[in-house]
């Protein structure tokens, strides 16, 4: 039997991207600064960690508008929903085979 420490991926498993990962899945999308603060990291951590993220298929970033200020959302993506859920239940599996 494999051990389920195998399912862990490795692109959430890093706490400030499960951190992130965490906060968008509770949301349908979420203002860069709501997840900044939530997070409670700086913007270019945010940024960078979010710009990984998005290359690996698991959040969508959207500029626009409101108003004549610029904005930055996020929000996840059906993959990545799909690989939050399964990170997560690996970490169920562990916690669940501890004595």
């Amino acid at each position: 039997m494999s051990h389920p420490r195998h399912a862990l991926d490795d692109i959430i498993h890093s706490p400030v991207r499960f951190s992130i990962m965490a906060t968008l899945a509770a949301a349908e999308k979420a203002e860069f600064a709501y997840v900044r603060d939530t997070v409670e990291v700086t913007d270019p951590v945010l940024s960078k960690q979010a710009a990984l993220l998005e290359k690996a298929g698991y959040v969508k970033i959207t500029k626009g508008y409101v108003g004549k200020r610029p904005r930055t959302w996020l929000s996840l993506t059906t993959r990545g929903c799909h690989a939050f859920t399964a990170h997560v239940e690996a970490l169920r599996a562990i916690t669940e085979n501890a004595d």
